[in-house]
């Protein structure tokens, strides 16, 4: 790198927060606005801080990747924190930023629905864009769908913790607690993922009304609330065209029947083992298309369905010796030569739900397991506003730091935008033109 180059690039590095506020102003300028317009719960005499406030500091709480709350007391608790996180949020700085307590319970008031709103509205904006276009796989939009767990351990911090006995019957029997999440993401190619709706996996108030002894329990499960989450995108986007993108978990005859009732392709991963009966009739299929990697065939019965199964192999060299692995996929999408490479490729999109997503948000951007409150509804709105904090730091990483050549772990991402938080802003300085068409304005 040459002295020149060098020099604009510790330019470029200055400000991060700024450069993401840019990018945040950018994709989506409404995002302060649009907290300010939830239903507050609160009396408005007995309001400090608007709700654009309480809810903005949560969001550059993710965007610093603070895991906890106190921890949040303790990074914000600087007079030019405070003053620079006002201005970002457009508010008239006040001495300090709102408290822990203070947020915590507002979002325990809050319905989780408003910031629902916003994470759909964010999807609605990159969908009209067009700058995500080339992400479609044969004009559909991929949509990842996957769980993860959240919060565990010995504590049930409220009733909709699902519980997971150990050893039992024996003297050592022990039950642990934890809450999980569905998750469905927008893939937007180069590696962005945009939640598009949520569903927690968890206890309803029948269930816990009902309390049924432990023989007769039957706890919410992701295929379950797959149900919900296909019925809450349907409603949010009910003419968009989509592809569902999801793990072996899903191969069940309720799954590809809610996906046909509502028009959307499906590129499924199958396993040996999730439907033996799929296996069984693609083998004795004695004419199977073959083209480069790929094998497959179209039309194979699956109860009182039609799929269709591809087969990608892929060979790698690992110490020396070749290695090949093979890739399953069942779809309803008729394959054909010429498109078994996209589909394939479209199937193994699934992993960036979990790299890009939950990987990264439980290890270097914050931590989305760390339980910032007991209360269920809070906690919901937590999750909801670090989707939101996560996707517009994706889109600085993108659009800032990798278009300007600008390198950083993981791990340096946040802490850098937290340091930021706390200088003394100055105007950005001028860009030479040779950068000038990898820097948005």
């Amino acid at each position: 790198m040459s002295r020149e180059r060098d020099r604009i690039i510790k330019k470029l590095e200055k400000n991060p927060s700024q450069e993401c506020n840019k990018i945040q102003q950018k994709f989506y300028p409404e995002l302060f606005s649009k907290f300010g317009q939830v239903t507050d719960p609160r009396h408005s005499s007995y309001t400090e801080y608007s709700s654009r406030e309480m809810l903005g500091t949560v969001y550059y709480k993710g965007i610093a990747g603070i895991s906890s709350m106190q921890g949040m007391i303790r990074e914000f608790n600087d007079e030019t924190v405070a003053g620079n996180l006002y201005g970002f949020m457009g508010s008239i700085a006040k001495e300090y930023l709102p408290h822990a307590v203070t947020v915590n319970e507002f979002l325990e008031r809050l319905d989780p629905a408003d910031l629902e709103e916003i994470q759909s509205d964010i999807v609605h904006r990159m969908i009209r864009r067009k700058t995500f276009d080339d992400a479609k796989i044969l004009g559909k939009w991929l949509v990842l769908v996957d769980g993860t767990e959240l919060d565990e351990g010995k504590t049930k911090k409220n009733d909709n913790y699902l519980s997971r006995c150990y050893n039992k019957g024996e003297k050592n029997e022990f039950t642990r607690y934890h809450r999980s999440v569905l998750e469905a993401k927008l893939y937007l190619g180069n590696d962005l993922v945009c939640s598009m709706a949520t569903e927690t996996i968890e206890n309803s108030e029948e269930y816990n009304e009902k309390k049924l002894c432990e023989e007769e329990i039957k706890q919410d499960c992701e295929r379950k609330a797959f149900v919900r989450i296909a019925s809450k995108i349907k409603e949010r986007f009910p003419r968009l065209p989509v592809c569902i993108v999801a793990d072996s978990l899903y191969v069940s005859e309720r799954v590809l029947k809610i996906c046909r009732a509502n028009g959307w392709d499906y590129i499924i991963r199958y396993k040996e083992g999730c439907a033996p009966s799929i296996e069984k009739e693609y083998q004795a299929i004695p004419e199977k298309h073959k083209t480069g990697k790929a094998e497959y065939v179209n039309g194979v019965i699956f109860k009182d369905l039609d799929v269709n199964v591809l087969k990608y192999r892929e060979t790698k060299v690992k110490k020396g010796e070749p290695v090949t692995t093979e890739f399953v996929w069942i779809t309803n999408i008729e394959i054909t030569d010429k498109n078994a490479g996209k589909l394939s490729g479209a199937g193994r999109s699934r992993w960036k739900i979990e790299n890009q997503g939950f990987n990264r948000q439980k290890r270097w951007q914050g931590d989305i397991c760390h339980a910032c409150s007991f209360n269920e509804r809070a906690q919901k709105n937590h999750y909801l506003l670090e989707q939101i904090s996560d996707f517009i730091k994706q889109l600085y990483e993108h659009y800032y730091l990798k278009k300007n050549g600008i390198k950083k772990t993981q791990k340096n991402i946040s802490s850098e935008l937290l340091a930021s938080f706390g200088r003394q802003l100055t105007e950005t300085e001028d860009i030479p033109a040779q950068l000038n068409d990898s820097v948005l304005n």
